[in-house]
């Protein structure tokens, strides 16, 4: 039997890319989590695994090496029939008591409300940003005062360029990681090193992922870097954003500039979620979302 059809999961692997994006191309996801870069990268630190049960793709993961869970089956509707085979199947071979299926987009918990012994609930950490790209581009009027400034001060004291990110590009991309952990002090928080490991897994495979990115450049050196893809047919996910930590207005500029020259037939911009992070959420509401992306967890519980 194949090993990548249920009951068998494998690892994700760069080479399952084709199979990820035709479920992902037919039924268009919302959530930024269900892209195959967003799962490539990551894959080690949620040690995710996959496999075809039907008509859906399913993936689960053990991030913390003690309990596993699921994200939502990617497929068509009605989803319920491979949740309630995962719940089963997390209790009976996972001997997980209470088992979960998180990430969840509004339009899969539609599908359990009010079902006995299943609860659903949200997870405003993971709720996606997402923008007009326009907005992003233009940044008129008073809300974006500050985001003008910040570029303008920038302008003045740098002669900066935007040039489409490519293979000439990575190993000053990578320098500027490697300044932003020194700052951030990577080392001491595993959470940012798993970042690191997943920005260095984008970046060694760039061109095998056929991300779209830009860079900033000052002085013929990579001073910013981002990178992101199209998660639907309407919409982008940026999924990677870094600048010199020493140079202000770096990041209002690259998130200005690659969404004018390198998403210009995109009408939203995903930015993904905030992880609970006071900061984080301050500086993606100062952008002034359009809307949000909900995602929910659906749990069963005990009889």
């Amino acid at each position: 039997m194949k090993k990548n059809i249920f009951p068998y999961f494998k690892d994700v692997e760069i080479e399952d890319r084709e199979i990820f994006n035709l479920f992902f191309s037919e039924f268009q996801p919302e959530a930024s989590e269900y892209t195959f870069t967003n799962l490539f990268i990551w894959r080690k630190h949620y040690r995710f695994k996959w496999t075809i049960y039907k008509d859906w793709l399913l993936i689960i993961t053990n991030k913390d090496n003690s309990s596993w869970h699921a994200f939502q089956p990617i497929g068509p509707p009605s989803r319920k029939e491979a949740i309630l085979m995962l719940f089963e199947w997390l209790k009976e071979e996972k001997k997980v008591s209470e088992p979960t299926i998180q990430r969840c987009e509004r339009k899969i918990v539609e599908e359990f409300s009010g079902i006995k012994n299943i609860s659903i609930e949200p997870n405003r950490e993971h709720y996606d940003y997402v923008y007009v790209r326009d907005d992003l581009v233009r940044l008129k009027g008073n809300r974006y005062r500050s985001k003008r400034n910040h570029i303008n001060k920038l302008t003045k004291v740098y002669n900066v360029t935007y040039e489409k990110l490519n293979s000439n590009h990575i190993e000053d991309s990578f320098k500027i990681q490697e300044k932003w952990c020194q700052q951030k002090r990577c080392k001491e928080d595993m959470n940012l090193m798993d970042e690191w490991d997943a920005v260095r897994e984008a970046l060694n495979n760039f061109q095998k992922l056929e991300l779209i990115g830009g860079v900033l450049v000052i002085d013929d050196k990579v001073a910013a870097f981002t990178a992101g893809e199209m998660l639907n047919e309407q919409t982008a996910v940026i999924h990677i954003e870094k600048a010199d930590p020493e140079i202000p207005g770096l990041y209002t500029f690259i998130n200005q500039k690659f969404c004018e020259i390198s998403l210009k037939d995109v009408c939203f911009v995903n930015r993904e979620q905030d992880l609970g992070l006071p900061g984080l959420r301050e500086a993606k509401l100062s952008y002034c979302p359009h809307h949000f992306i909900e995602k929910y967890t659906i749990r069963l519980h005990n009889a």
